[in-house]
């Protein structure tokens, strides 16, 4: 029997949607563990753990059903690598962040929560330890950027299995010393569901301050976008794409005939996917030949294949 879960925004319920039935179930408390508050939070993409408790309700025999709350994610504040892309709007994609050495921009992440970032591990390896990296959210514009803007890290993790030749496992996860303070400009994106085919050709978007031009280093004033459908993996380790260099750990997204990618600076940024509730990060920008040429689009470390590690770590510290 398949199942599917989901949280009602306005009122907290948990629900569930059983094959063979119509419609979104409440889920009574009977039988219920803590323990499963937690599972289901991570599963509903949420890095940091739920709460639940029992409402009173004539829906099951017991009178109590669930409300379920986890740390909301995955929301804009209202409605690099960027080659072809447009200007951003405050608020729009709200868990980008510019990872800096200092105050220079190297690469971009995504929040996970108030004190978690996601980033690609090229971006800080072999680099200066955490002291020297800061965080700057919440902002569209990457200057003036005045002292005290950023928030220092505290710690970076890189995935034990990065490998510097291929590329493979390259995502890190850097802690900052304290928290973000969450509002319109700063939310965290959701993580995706353990790993599923994602649908070839679905429209995700790419963001960052990366180059806006091929070849050129320099790094854009203002966060870009651009919308890049997602290429399967098959198609993508083809003999005329990449031929074969994709891992398990990879994904492909962007267009076969150019013109629209990430590029350099967009590194260790976000690739998220719309689920028809909220925005999921599916990948985190890793690597391509050139920016926007044609038969080389964009690839991606693939977190849903990483979610194991990510939920470790950030449990353990």
């Amino acid at each position: 029997m398949l199942c599917r879960n989901r949280i009602d925004r306005e009122n907290s319920l948990l629900q569930a949607r059983v094959e063979a039935h119509p419609g979104w179930l409440l889920v009574c408390h009977r039988h219920w563990d803590p323990s499963l508050g937690t599972l289901l939070c991570q599963q509903l993409g949420f890095l940091r753990r739920g709460w639940s408790w029992q409402v009173c309700r004539s829906s099951c025999q017991s009178g109590r059903i669930v409300a379920l709350q986890c740390s909301e994610c995955g929301l804009q504040a209202g409605a690099a690598r960027v080659v072809g892309g447009t200007d951003v709007s405050p608020g729009r994609w709200p868990w980008q962040v510019s990872v800096c050495q200092g105050s220079q921009h190297r690469c971009g992440g995504s929040v996970l929560a108030p004190e978690w970032i996601l980033t690609a591990a090229h971006c800080v390896h072999r680099q200066p330890p955490a002291p020297a990296w800061q965080v700057f959210a919440g902002i569209v514009a990457r200057s003036p950027l005045g002292p005290g803007a950023g928030v220092r890290v505290r710690q970076i993790i890189a995935h034990p299995l990065y490998n510097d030749s291929s590329l493979d496992y390259d995502i890190a996860l850097m802690r900052l010393q304290v928290p973000l303070n969450f509002s319109g400009a700063i939310r965290a994106a959701c993580l995706p569901p353990p790993p599923q085919d994602l649908l070839q050709g679905t429209q995700c978007w790419v963001s960052g301050w990366g180059s806006t031009t091929p070849g050129q280093a320099h790094v854009a004033g203002t966060l870009k976008e651009a919308l890049v459908p997602l290429i399967g993996t098959r198609r993508c380790n083809s003999s005329c794409v990449y031929q074969g260099e994709l891992t398990g750990r990879m994904l492909c997204a962007g267009h076969l005939q150019g013109q629209v990618d990430a590029c350099q600076g967009d590194s260790g940024g976000p690739l998220v996917c719309w689920d028809g509730s909220s925005w999921r990060l599916v990948g985190v920008v890793s690597w391509g030949q050139g920016c926007a040429e044609p038969n080389h689009p964009g690839v991606y470390t693939n977190v849903a294949q990483l979610l194991p590690w990510i939920h470790q770590v950030t449990q353990m510290h």
